[in-house]
């Protein structure tokens, strides 16, 4: 297995740069793994691949906007794109600007102080406030797209999902942004459930794989959260013969996670799921889960998913889960036909 396994090529043009309105408008491409069938649909159309007893599963992190701009005492501006928290008043941070060394003290427009005091890899840094920055977001924060988004956005919360709850993300999950409140509902009328995790999504999530061996590469790990009402639900599903629907690939890591600490049964012929009697049971702390192709999945029978991007690892999820040359095959496809890629791109749901 190579990183080049997982390359495609992708036209500027179908990189979508501002998102559909309303969220369910977007396209839904269809991909049956069983057979390879594809099917054209929209987005609102999801409701008729889901059956009552089933189980819907939503990442609730919410975007922080972290991106913040400080000044030197030169009056030199300092870009800050906040990552990880450490404790109340250190991050982990990426830093733009010259002479950002250990012990650099900048202060945050209208803000707080910040200062350097570790050096991590290339221009990443570990920051300290002077004060916690959270009750400064409002003032001097901004929401971080992604660096291929070019044009302003215009509301802040379309790149929020409608149910984000916590704080905590340096980017969306993106597959969470075509739900509207009114499509959740007619789900939950058809009798499908549906169900919280949090997983804080790292930008490192995003990252192109550098190494000619995806499997030397390093994944960094995102803290995530499955409560035990969550737990309870799933165990549910899986007694009753529903199925798991995990919403975007963050989703997939979380519930992947807390499976990874099941007991082993047996594999059901021809499927892509571990069936296991033991419970899934209630996790909380990083996930440093790092899914390719030969992954047995546990918990996940379908996901909800956007295009990715070539060589990433999040490309390499879904390969792991419908297959490497049928998801190269689908989005040669999908480039065919006009759908848009990337955060404010198209969905896939794979079943």
């Amino acid at each position: 297995m190579k990183t080049s396994d997982f390359d495609y090529n992708l036209p500027e043009t179908s990189i979508a740069q501002t998102p559909a309105e309303p969220r369910d408008s977007s396209r839904l491409l269809v991909l049956h793994r069983g057979n390879g069938k594809l099917e054209h649909r929209i987005f609102r159309d999801v409701t008729d691949y889901f059956n009552a007893g089933d189980l819907l599963v939503l990442n609730q992190t919410r975007v922080i906007p972290a991106r913040i701009f400080a000044r030197k005492e030169t009056g030199g501006r300092v870009e800050l794109l906040l990552l990880r928290r450490r404790d109340e008043v250190t991050w982990e941070a990426l830093v733009g600007g010259k002479g950002l060394r250990v012990g650099r003290v900048t202060q945050v427009e209208e803000g707080p102080e910040v200062q350097i005091i570790e050096e991590l890899n290339g221009s990443e840094r570990l920051i300290k406030f002077s004060e916690p920055i959270e009750p400064y977001f409002s003032k001097v924060g901004n929401v971080p797209l992604p660096p291929y988004i070019h044009e302003k956005l215009d509301d802040p919360e379309r790149y929020q999902t409608v149910y984000a709850k916590e704080p905590g993300s340096a980017a969306a999950p993106t597959a969470g942004l075509h739900f509207t409140p009114r499509l959740l509902e007619e789900l939950q009328v058809k009798g499908v459930r549906v169900a919280y995790v949090t997983l804080h999504v790292g930008l490192d999530t995003f990252a192109p794989v550098n190494e000619d061996n995806p499997e030397e590469h390093k994944i960094h790990s995102e803290w995530c959260e499955l409560t035990q009402e969550t737990a309870d639900a799933i165990n549910e599903t899986r007694t009753r013969g529903g199925k798991i629907i995990a919403v975007g690939t963050t989703s997939v890591r979380t519930l992947e996670s807390a499976g990874s600490l099941q007991s082993p049964v047996s594999n059901s012929p021809g499927a892509n799921s571990l069936i296991s009697n033991s419970p899934i049971s209630a996790f909380l702390g990083p996930t440093s889960l790092y899914i390719l192709p030969g992954y047995q999945f546990k918990i996940v029978d379908a996901m909800i998913t956007n295009f990715h991007l070539p060589k990433s690892t999040l490309l390499m999820l879904v390969s792991a889960f419908a297959g490497r040359e049928r998801i190269l095959e689908t989005y040669k496809t999908a480039i065919q036909e006009g759908y848009r890629f990337y955060s404010f791109g198209d969905a896939m749901l794979i079943v």
